[in-house]
């Protein structure tokens, strides 16, 4: 395990910006830009944190409703075509 940079630099983490642009497109790859972002932050102190953090909540949050839809359209569909027959 690295220990984390003492010092903060002035750049800003690419793959921080990348996952929060992408996860409003293409939710999986956000949470892995954002994931990756936060352990290079991590260890560089780059800027950043605040956007892949934001991109990795609204990530899980949306697969999180995204399983509910499921859930919901299975039980509710199913319950809807029992009632027809």
């Amino acid at each position: 395990m690295t220990a984390p940079a003492t010092t903060q630099t002035d750049r800003w983490n690419v793959f921080a910006i990348i996952a929060f642009v992408t996860v409003w497109f293409t939710i999986i790859l956000g949470l892995v830009f954002g994931h990756l972002a936060l352990s290079q932050i991590k260890t560089t102190g780059e800027k950043g944190r605040g956007l892949a953090l934001a991109a990795v909540i609204i990530g899980w949050v949306a697969v999180a409703l995204g399983a509910l839809a499921a859930m919901f359209i299975l039980i509710f569909g199913g319950l809807a075509i029992s009632a027809n027959t």
